[in-house]
Formats: structure tokens, sequence, C-alpha cells
């Protein structure tokens, strides 16, 4: 028997150990099992087998971050709705959720959105997918998603729960129907019928493009399956337009970079330098900082409206910059004002600013920023209310443009991902894809704009609001793009990753 000793690693695994056992057992190191796992126990410097076994659980459970905190969440109001039942204050849950998120989803608007789901959160938590700063699981009829921040506490950055698919009971959505443009992949309708059902939606667009060799446009392609309107019973088309909320930052840092490659604008300059109509509360905080969201801006209160107000109106005079400049903090306070910034400098609104300098030199001809409702050939959003049927969501309107005002096609986001580095010199295009901040999210950076995650050569932005989800994902090496539409608010980033992995 060996009395060598040995050191665990970091992140110890059962499992190799119990193969090492039989594998030195097999070797005739040891005449049976039990000795040779107490061998191993013993070196490294534990009593017994079930010792080394409790204090690997323990390793384990002491690195599940997301785990602990989601299950604080689920612990803490399952009780919601008894009689004795308090919830947590601003300051209880400040130390379970970081200060970004905080920022984007108030206290009040959490706890009661949690407390609607009380009645499912006593079912078992499922877990489906789980790192020490991510976790993916179920729990009842609910998916959850969950991040939480690296650094200690590990306080929550991002946390999402929504109905799966097996809810829905409205007849209207069991059969849907495709309509397609272009040379379509098998892979993408495999996605589009799986996604389809599995997360129970109305509408689902898919488009993408590649580079084939030998040729100097890329294959593009568009799917459409379900419906624009249930109440209507109107088909999806692929050329129905969507909201494309959050991918709308995109469109304003590749402006803002067309703004520098014109020498109208400089990264490193104070933003202040070049607004006319609003200034920041910090003066010092750069065009870069607010690309990369780490200016410490504050956002609106009201993101969403009937109509769309003027910047002044809806940020004030004089922009809040409260969080901490040169941390990363998610939002859209930033962005709402670059699009000032833009308009400032251009001498144009916001819109017809990106519209000629984006959107018409790609060929972006049915994408556009309406001030007002728009009725022309869009998707209606939908929710799925308690007894399992879809119900319409109103309609309504980003109020910062810039930061999630465009409305869209499938086929116009591919020419954007496509396109949008040809608008711009080189050096800017690496700029945009550099690394300038670092998300909670285990392995994504934050860009000029675009959310990276550089081990997997993979970039994009999602875009959520009320009634539909939009993500878009490139590929710069391969000169590939994936985006995926639909109208109801559900994440849908992983079927956009699914979409552009096997097509690769």
């Amino acid at each position: 028997m060996s009395d060598q000793a040995r050191r665990l690693p970091d992140r110890p695994n059962l499992r190799y150990l119990k193969q090492e056992a039989k594998r030195r057992l097999a070797a005739g190191e040891f005449a049976t099992l039990h000795e040779a796992q107490l061998a191993i126990a013993r070196e490294h410097g534990l009593p017994s087998w079930t010792a080394l076994k409790e204090f690997i659980v323990a390793a384990r459970d002491r690195d599940r971050h997301a785990f602990r905190q989601v299950g604080w969440v689920i612990s803490r109001f399952r009780g919601a709705g008894a009689p004795d039942w308090t919830p947590p204050a601003e300051a209880e849950l400040q130390e379970h959720f970081g200060d970004s998120y905080l920022r984007l989803v108030p206290p009040r608007t959490m706890v009661g959105t949690l407390s609607r789901v009380a009645e499912r959160l006593g079912a078992d938590l499922v877990v489906t997918r789980e790192t020490a700063l991510q976790l993916r699981a179920q729990v009842a009829d609910l998916r959850i998603e969950a991040m939480v921040e690296a650094d200690p506490p590990h306080r929550i950055a991002g946390l999402r729960m929504y109905p799966v698919g097996e809810r829905v009971t409205d007849p209207r959505v069991a059969t849907p129907t495709t309509r397609t443009s272009g040379a379509v992949p098998p892979a993408a309708v495999e996605v589009a019928e799986g996604s389809f059902a599995e997360l129970g939606l109305v509408g689902l667009a898919l488009a993408g493009a590649s580079r084939v060799p030998g040729q100097e446009r890329p294959v593009t392609w568009t799917l459409a399956c379900g419906w624009a309107d249930l109440e209507r019973a109107e088909m999806l088309r692929p050329d129905h337009r969507f909201p494309a909320y959050g991918i709308t930052k995109l469109i304003t840092s590749t402006v803002v970079l067309r703004l520098v490659a014109d020498g109208r604008v400089r990264l490193d300059d104070p933003a202040d330098a070049q607004l006319r109509t609003i200034r920041l509360a910090d003066e010092a905080v750069t065009v870069r900082e607010l690309l990369s969201h780490t200016g410490g801006v504050d956002g609106p209160e009201e993101m969403f409206a009937d109509e769309v107000p003027d910047a002044v109106s809806l940020l004030g005079p004089v922009v809040p910059c409260s969080g901490t400049r040169g941390g990363f903090a998610p939002g859209n306070g930033g962005y709402a004002v670059l699009g000032q910034l833009i308009a400032d400098v251009t001498g144009l609104p916001y819109p017809e600013a990106a519209t000629r300098t984006v959107l018409e030199p790609l060929g972006m001809s049915r994408s556009w920023f309406p001030a007002s409702r728009p009725d022309v050939e869009v998707i209606t959003g939908h929710r799925l209310s308690e007894d399992g049927s879809m119900r319409p969501e109103p309609t309504r309107l980003c109020t910062v443009p810039a930061a999630g005002g465009l409305w869209t096609t499938a086929a116009d986001l591919v020419r954007f991902g496509h396109g949008w580095s040809s608008l711009l010199p080189d050096e800017l295009v690496r700029e945009a894809l550099r690394p300038h901040a670092v998300p909670h999210e285990a392995g994504a950076r934050m860009g000029l704009g675009w959310l990276l995650n550089q081990s997997k050569d993979v970039a994009g932005h999602p875009g959520s609001g009320p009634g539909a989800a939009a993500s878009l994902i490139i590929r710069p090496d391969l000169g590939q793009v994936g985006v995926t539409l639909t109208n109801r608010l559900v994440p849908i980033e992983s079927v956009n990753g699914r979409l552009v992995r096997p097509i690769a």
C-alpha cells in the first residue's frame, strides 16, 4: 500500500478516482477494491473512502455559486401568497442580486414577478446544465436560466424564468406551417421544428448566410414557421418585420464607428465634447465607455411606450451617472446618449442618420425606426396565459431608438451581420471585436457594442421586449451569420446557437 502523499486538484473528480482504484486493483497493486480505495483516500490525507467522497461532494457544492443563489430564490419565494409570508426588503435582495441587475429589474418588479409563480416553486429543481457561474434548470413547467457574478459573494447577474412549451394548450399553434426563401439547410429545418415545440412559440423566423468558395456573395436563406398573428390567423412570412430590440445597439455602434472613421468623433474623447442637447453628469465619460457599457450611465425609467419621446424629456438635460465608471454594467442609458450624440454630430435625427449610414448602404430596405405604432406587415407579439392559451401582447415601442428601436426582417439582419464590417476600416472592425470589458457571464467579453465569445469565435447580440425576442450571431472568420426571431418573449439565444453550429 502506497504511503506517498498526494494533493487533490482544485476540482476533484470522484468518477476519476473510482476508475483509478479499479485500475490499480486490476494491475495487482491491491487484493481488493476496498484496499485500493482506502489507499487513494489516505494518499490524499483522508482517513477513509467515505471521508474522501464527502470531501469531494462538499468541494463541488462549494463551487455551485449559481445553484446556491437560484436555490435561495426558490426557497424564499415559494411561500409567497401565504398569510405569514413577508416579501424581501431591498437590502435582502441586494445580498443576492447584483447592482446592475437591480437597476434593470427594480426590486418591486422582481418581487411581483417571482410572487406570481410561487405555486410552481414547490416542485423539484431539475438541473439540465451547470457551471459554477451559470445554471439552466427547470422547476415544474418553468425553465430557469441564471448567471452570477464571478467575484464573491457571487450575486445574481441575470435571471430568467419562463414557461416551457408543454404548458401551451392553444390548438391554433399545434400544426405550424412553414414558408421559406432560398436554399434552407436541412439542419435549420430540424432546429425550427424542435424549438417551436420545445419553447411553445407562435411564430419563428430563422435566417442565415455562409461564404461559399468561389462565390463572391454569401448563400442566404430564410425560414418562417407559424403565425404572425393568431387572432387574424395570419401566417408568418419571411418578409414579416419584428422588433429587434437590443440588437439595435449594433446599428448604433456601427454609426458611431463610421463617424470615428470620418474623423468627426474620437473614441477616447469625452462624450460631452460632442453633445449639444444633453450632457452627462460625469463629464469625463468617453465615447468608448458608452459603447462598451462601462460609463456608469443611468438608463431611463420607462423603456416602452406608445410613442417615442425626445431625448431631453426622457433623460433630462443632465443624464445621471450613478454607476461605477470603468465597471461593466449593461443598460440602455449609454446608448440613449450615443443616439443623441449621433444626432448632434450629423445634424439629423438618430433614425435618419442610422438609415443613411447603415440601413441604406447595406440594402436593409425593410428596416426602419417607427416613431408610433407600426401597422405595415409587422408581427403581433404574444404571451402565454395561465390557461395555456396565447394572447396578443399590445405593441409598444422602445423609448430609446438607439438602444432598441429597430424593426426589421430576418433577411435584413443577415444583411447587417454579413455587411457591417464593409462600412468600416479594418482597424475599427478589429477594435469593435476586441474585448473592452468582462461581463459576469463566464467566457463572455464586451466589444464596442458586440458581445464576444472568443473561444468559439462568435460575436452577436440578443434582443428582447414586450411580446418578442431576437438574436444575431456572426462567426467572422467563417463569414457565417445566424438570425432567430420570435413573437413571444422567451430566451432564444440557445436556438440561434444550435442554428449556427451544425450549419458551420
